[in-house]
């Protein structure tokens, strides 16, 4: 391929008085006239190719805006399902105090009522033992009458 170097210091000879040999310039002509031709329509070629790829960045830029709108879609929804999530845990924590809250104060209730139930029993048997203890010293005193009225 001729560069424009090689056109602007292109020399012709010269046949006559200062004339150039028609024959020498056609041919440079035609070597030109390829080469420019080839240019052209790789020119053309880049030309479409440009358009073609210019349609495509369009295209991916558009996915691309697509792509972010979902994504922060996405984040929004997310983080909304998070904190219902959190509202959903919070609350089932304060539902599983307020009942550890109640069983406590029930067995709370409970013992109170055992303890009672005990210091009752405790004093019933303090009672039956005093009345037993009581039984036996008489008992006992009516085996040492028996024993000194046997003795006399």
């Amino acid at each position: 391929m001729i560069t424009p170097l090689e056109i602007e210091n292109k020399k012709f000879s010269k046949k006559t008085l200062n004339g150039y040999d028609p024959e020498e310039v056609d041919e440079f002509l035609d070597d030109l006239t390829k080469d420019y031709e080839t240019l052209y329509k790789q020119v053309a070629e880049n030309r479409e190719e440009v358009e073609e790829l210019t349609e495509k960045l369009k295209h991916y830029t558009q996915i691309e805006s697509t792509l972010q709108s979902t994504l922060l879609l996405a984040q929004s929804a997310s983080e909304e399902v998070k904190s219902a999530a959190q509202k959903q845990a919070d609350q089932i924590i304060k539902e599983a105090e307020l009942k550890a809250k109640a069983s406590t104060e029930g067995i709370e209730q409970e013992t109170i009522e055992k303890q009672k139930e005990l210091k009752d029993i405790k004093k019933q048997f303090d009672v039956y033992k005093a009345k037993m203890e009581s039984l036996l010293i008489a008992q006992l005193e009516i085996l040492k009458e028996i024993k000194d009225d046997d003795d006399e």
